[in-house]
C-alpha cells in the first residue's frame, strides 16, 4: 500500500540547518547531500518498514534509515509516513526527543 511521505516542520528545520552548515564550505556538496536525503526518503511511500526500529525509543512504528553519519527518523502510520527528524548519529536522541518534544 502506498503511503504519503510528509516532512514535519522539525525535520524540515533539521534539513535546512544541515544545508546551511554544509553550504558554508560548499553549496554544491550541500545540495548534493540534501538531494541524497530526499532520494532516500521517497521509497518510504512503498517500503516504510524497511528502516530499523529506533533502539532508543523501542516503538515499532518509529523507524530510521541511516544516511552517512545521520539518522532519518520517521513514523509509519496507516496512510502516511511522517519524517520526524534528521539528526547526526552522535547526538543523544533521547535527550533531543525530550528537549524538543518530538514524536
Amino acid at each position: 500500500m502506498a503511503r504519503k511521505v510528509i516532512w514535519s516542520y522539525e525535520a524540515t528545520d533539521d534539513l535546512d540547518a544541515l544545508a546551511e552548515y554544509i553550504a558554508r564550505d560548499s553549496s554544491f556538496y550541500a545540495a548534493a547531500f540534501i538531494q541524497q536525503i530526499l532520494d532516500a526518503s521517497r521509497p518510504l511511500n512503498e517500503f516504510a518498514e524497511r528502516g530499523r526500529i529506533v533502539p532508543e525509543l523501542d516503538e515499532p512504528a518509529i523507524r530510521e534509515l541511516l544516511i552517512r553519519d545521520y539518522r532519518l527518523i520517521y513514523s509509519v502510520e496507516q496512510f502516511r509516513v511522517v519524517i520526524l527528524a534528521f539528526v547526526h548519529g552522535a547526538r543523544d536522541l533521547k535527550a533531543l526527543w525530550e528537549k524538543e518534544n518530538r514524536g
